[in-house]
């Protein structure tokens, strides 16, 4: 298929139709990270529908809720409080708008219009809808999209956060070098779910500067917080901590009351049966060593 059509996805276990109005785009080609993800599931309702389209947004009474950077552009957003839809306009990094997006029925019925003329642009901004309508309809799934970078062993994944620039991507590598078996699975957005009580982690088409999309899925061993330090140190952290952890990693609205609500029950679900760490490091082997070593108990 070139141009035109439905194309079937499953990301992090969730089924995600897209539909492409014929000489909007080539998806494949735009989005080749999406290739491992294909799906030929054609009975499965999927979590969500996003349509690129050539149609303008709605004329609707949109209230600016904000204008936030997503680290390599900014998107405003705006809500119809009448009918709860959202509408989003996404620029990339030189301020030009790219695309709009907007909803209908929460997230489930997503709608982009590409105003980019550079594929560059067009990756940039469909990357950007696809995340923040599974981000935010996977919400009521018991789904989390999370900003870490992510190493597994065996069957079992572990995820590392931090603040941007603090170096988990940097701790990452060191286990890839380093922990025997070490590999990666997603170096910036994994899926994390939440299944009949048991904590699941996914591989996915987003995975910042590294090109790692596998279409795989592991038991969730450990949640480890990076901190700089003089010394490598590790240690387990309380709920009430573990909680303020993993929350600013999570993708989020936090003014949508249903969304945020949904949210807030997974990560509290995901806190009381898996570990969360906080690992204060240095960027060397001992720190991958030390950090292996421990989390690797909490199986």
């Amino acid at each position: 298929m070139d141009r035109g059509g439905i194309y079937r996805y499953c990301i992090g276990g969730q089924c995600v139709h897209i539909v492409v109005d014929a000489a909007c785009c080539d998806l494949p080609a735009v989005l080749p990270s999406l290739a491992p993800f294909a799906s030929d599931d054609t009975v499965v309702a999927p979590m969500f529908v996003m349509t690129i389209t050539t149609c303008e947004p709605p004329a609707c009474d949109w209230r600016e809720i904000g204008d936030f950077d997503t680290g390599n552009g900014h998107t405003r957003v705006e809500k119809d409080d009448t009918t709860g839809d959202y509408r989003f306009l996404m620029r990339n990094i030189a301020e030009q708008p790219v695309a709009w997006m907007w909803t209908r029925q929460g997230f489930t019925h997503c709608y982009c219009k590409l105003l980019a003329i550079t594929t560059v642009d067009a990756t940039f901004a469909l990357n950007t809808a696809l995340m923040m309508a599974y981000a935010f309809e996977g919400a009521h799934h018991d789904t989390l999209l999370i900003h870490a970078s992510c190493a597994t062993i065996g069957d079992w994944a572990y995820a590392f956060i931090a603040r941007s620039g603090t170096g988990k991507s940097t701790h990452v590598a060191n286990w890839l070098k380093h922990v025997p078996d070490a590999t990666l699975l997603n170096d910036d957005n994994p899926v994390v779910r939440v299944i009949d009580g048991e904590v699941f982690v996914y591989g996915s088409p987003w995975s910042g500067k590294t090109p790692c999309y596998l279409n795989e899925r592991k038991r969730l061993g450990a949640i480890t917080r990076i901190e700089r330090a003089p010394s490598n140190r590790i240690v387990r952290e309380p709920v009430a901590a573990a909680f303020a952890s993993l929350l600013p990693s999570c993708s989020t609205m936090k003014w949508d009351k249903a969304i945020y609500d949904d949210l807030i029950k997974t990560i509290t679900n995901v806190v009381a049966s898996t570990g969360i760490y906080t690992m204060y490091c240095l960027p060397d082997r001992e720190a991958a060593e030390i950090c292996s070593t421990t989390i690797a108990q909490c199986k």
